[in-house]
């Protein structure tokens, strides 16, 4: 919970490429603990184990409320100085601490304990399960902060279930964590007393510095957070209205309105309406708004409805029946009920809501559109840092824009505006690759028929028709064009003005396509539900470019994306770093006391574990969150899942062990065999089962990852019996030594993904459990009898 609910924080007032920031650093404090038990082994005895729990579990609950006060009192800029530096070393530190010592709480549970390791291990990844969803529930009733508070609550309560568990002797002395379990019950009663208070006050615990700005509650008429995102809402201001790619023929006029803002970064405008539309005149000035010109447009349908702006534009322009689709419900309720009295857009007849994920909802729905429109549905965060955490990719796929064209009716279109950088064709060229790879698969013969670009500013507006753009259409468009004075990139008279933007939509078929964008400096391939990240355009080759830095000089994604992927490169740099200090200092007084055979088949077996499970949890929380429509699904349904499947399978192999190289080998192919054999044959299972309900489409995950997650659970519990069956010393070690793999591994399965396919990674991780089979005959062999001479401690 405290991991899920840390990356959501980070995301409101930092960047969203962090978010595998905090997964790394909390897997180090986990590695730290339990590295830290192994070379403290003779004081961290079975005598003592209620008393180790108890202290180590009070310590975890405090230092999660300390750390989180801490935490959002500092300023971590993006500036390169000492100063950021040391900002960001403290905010290491304080994701870090919590985590170390919940890695001593669980390296004495699994190496310490009476039980048989399967139970106990299943019972804290039943737990980890609960709280994926745990964190759903806490962040739609509670602020992310005052949702660490309640977590560090609930760890004191485990503190003193450890306490009263009665596995030992409590001994007698003057030290700090003598007073911590003497004083248990009103620690445990003041963290929650803590997380009640923060919850029922704004001037509490509370982000200030948002997206390295200064945010004043005075400010905000509104803030709410949910497991989507944290919404705000600014005080009233009369100013010029806010536009995305203004005409430079727009009069000059203010009115009324209310910034809109999703974790910090994305906004949009709350306009004030009484339903007068010819208040709204200012709309017609706007470049997303330039299908519009097209006559005889009737009925329309929004993706992510935000302000509402999309939905007035459509009213303004004639359209009467119009259907906004928003997956986030604090955004419908804001325009419902919040500030109805501001924007009266929920009263307008004719219009109506869908709180849902669009690529669903319009794959389920029956109706079809004259129009469909999509204004820069994304978050700025999302853009500028490669978006990492999937934000929205599932609507700019192949597989996502083929299912939007399928709702038009046979004169219809689908406008799509996008961020334009002059001079360039960044972002704007994988949007129009996007969309010839769409029409291609639809069976277009010449996709360039089907197309027409315009800018304004630092915006462009891609239309996509149904059928073939007439003269007559085509000519209307190009007049309100000019009377806006509207840039046209893209015509299907006419050659492009950019040579790229040519090459592209002039490929006669997919494979053409390809070619056209090979050798350019961005990625300008068209995504896929396969390698769905539209916003990240960076080629990783182009690290190794001895002039990479000059392309600093380009406007557009580029320089977002560079420094998104070097915080990357960086985490896996430092990701090596753990691993290999976690493995080799450790590594000699683990062969002096048990062996070679123990040292290395216990290193590479836990590694492999560490690496393949987490390989194979990145993947699937990638390609599900795509068909799910949000990585808060995937988190909900596909983490807990796994992890509860996971925790069966340890629960399992008590009863049905290992016992033997031939069943070890048995059960290192089957795990391989499943998750290398779901790219062959899951995608176009996905697509078919897109327009299933949420439930229907949950339940399919659940079945889909059952048989991964109940068989990858015999991994560790079975590697903890071999490695006993030698020596019970360093298990705390190769426990670390999972952690610090799945450190290295969180990051490279991004890179992997980005740069090839999520089913590379996926077959990567089964790869890596097929490869586990060789480590684990070594220690089968070297815990029988006969090749040891005398019993190790």
């Amino acid at each position: 919970m405290l991991q899920i609910i840390e990356t959501r924080i980070i995301s409101v007032t930092s960047w969203y490429y962090l978010a595998f920031f905090v997964i790394s650093i909390a897997m180090f404090g986990l590695t730290a603990g339990a590295v830290f038990v192994y070379f403290r082994k003779e004081r961290f005895g079975p005598e003592r184990l209620s008393y180790d729990l108890a202290v180590a579990a009070l310590a975890f609950g405090l230092t999660t409320d300390l750390a989180i006060l801490v935490q959002l009192t500092l300023v971590t800029g993006a500036s390169p100085s000492v100063t950021s530096l040391v900002a960001w070393a403290e905010f290491a530190l304080c994701l870090a601490v919590p985590f170390f010592f919940s890695g001593i709480v669980v390296s004495l549970a699994l190496t310490r304990s009476p039980h048989p390791i399967g139970k106990v291990y299943g019972a804290d990844l039943v737990g980890a399960a609960a709280g994926c969803i745990g964190v759903l529930v806490l962040l739609n009733v509670t602020s992310g902060p005052s949702a660490v508070l309640w977590v560090g609550a609930l760890i004191g309560f485990a503190a003193l279930g450890f306490a009263g568990s009665g596995l030992g002797i409590l001994p007698e002395s003057a030290s700090l964590g003598s007073r911590l379990f003497r004083y248990r019950r009103s620690i445990v009663t003041g963290c929650l007393f803590f997380a009640i208070a923060n919850t029922l006050t704004a001037h509490g615990v509370r982000p200030t510095m948002i997206k390295d700005h200064l945010e004043r509650s005075a400010d905000l008429a509104y803030d709410r957070w949910n497991s989507f995102s944290r919404i705000t809402v600014k005080q009233s201001e009369t100013v010029p209205p806010a536009m995305f790619g203004a005409s430079p023929r727009l009069p000059r006029s203010t009115i009324e309105q209310r910034a809109l803002n999703i974790d910090g970064g994305a906004g949009t405008a709350l306009y004030r309406f009484d339903g007068d539309l010819a208040s709204l005149e200012f709309l017609r000035y706007d470049v997303t708004n330039l299908a519009y010109a097209i006559p005889g447009l009737k009925t329309g349908a929004v993706i992510g409805v935000g302000g509402g702006r999309d939905i007035l534009s459509q009213r303004l322009f004639g359209l009467r029946d119009i259907t906004g689709v928003e997956i986030n419900p604090i955004i419908i309720d804001v325009l419902e009920h919040q500030f109805s009295g501001y924007t009266a857009i929920a009263a307008l007849d004719g219009v109506k809501f869908e709180v849902d994920e669009a690529r669903s909802w319009f794959a389920r729905t029956r109706r079809s559109y004259d129009v469909i429109q999509m204004s820069l549905i994304d978050t700025w965060a999302a853009t500028g840092a490669g978006a990492f955490t999937l934000t929205e990719n599932g609507l700019y796929t192949v597989e996502a824009w083929q299912r939007f064209l399928g709702r038009l009716n046979p004169g219809g279109l689908f406008t799509v505006s996008r961020w334009y950088a002059p001079g360039e064709v960044n972002e704007t060229g994988r949007l129009v690759s996007l969309g010839v790879a769409s029409l291609l698969a639809n069976g277009a013969a010449e996709p360039r028929r089907y197309l027409f670009l315009a800018t304004a500013g630092n915006v462009a507006t891609l239309i996509v028709t149904k059928s073939p753009l007439s003269p007559a259409t085509l000519g209307v468009l190009k007049d309100a064009a000019a009377a806006n004075e509207f840039t046209v990139l893209l015509s299907p008279d006419v050659a492009a003005l950019s040579i790229m933007l040519e090459k592209i939509v002039s490929a006669p078929d997919r494979r053409s396509l390809d070619q056209a964008t090979t050798g350019f400096y961005l990625d300008l391939t068209a995504p896929t539900d396969a390698r769905p990240f539209f916003f990240n355009q960076l080629r990783f080759t182009t690290l190794f470019d001895p002039n990479v830095f000059s392309h600093f000089t380009h406007t557009g994604v580029f320089a977002g994306n560079l420094i998104a992927t070097l915080t990357l490169a960086m985490l896996v740099v430092i990701s090596v770093a753990l691993v290999a200090a976690t493995i080799i200092i450790p590594l000699r007084s683990t062969v002096r006391e048990a062996g070679w055979q123990l040292a290395i088949g216990g290193t590479v077996y836990f590694a492999l574990i560490g690496v393949g499970f987490m390989m194979i949890e990145i993947a699937l929380l990638q390609r599900m969150s795509v068909f799910l429509g949000h990585p808060v699904y995937a988190l909900s349904v596909v983490l807990f899942s796994l992890i509860l499947w996971t925790g069966f399978g340890s629960m399992a192999s008590e009863r049905m062990r290992l016992a033997g190289a031939g069943r070890l080998v048995a059960w290192s192919v089957a795990s391989a065999a499943y998750s290398f054999a779901l790219p062959f044959w899951l995608p176009a299972l996905l697509v078919d089962l897109d327009g299933a309900g949420l439930l229907v489409r949950a339940g399919f995950c659940v079945l889909v990852v059952a048989p991964a997650g109940l068989l990858m659970g015999f991994g560790f519990p079975t590697g903890m019996r071999l490695v006993s069956a030698i020596s019970t010393g360093p298990t705390p070690w190769f426990w670390g030594i999972n952690g610090a793999a799945g450190v290295l591994a969180a990051s490279v399965a991004v890179v992997t993904s980005i740069a090839f396919s999520i089913d590379t990674t996926l077959r990567i991780g089964a790869v890596c459990y097929l490869l586990i089979a060789a480590p684990g005959v070594l220690l089968v062999c070297a815990g029988t009898p006969s090749s040891r001479t005398a019993p190790h401690a």
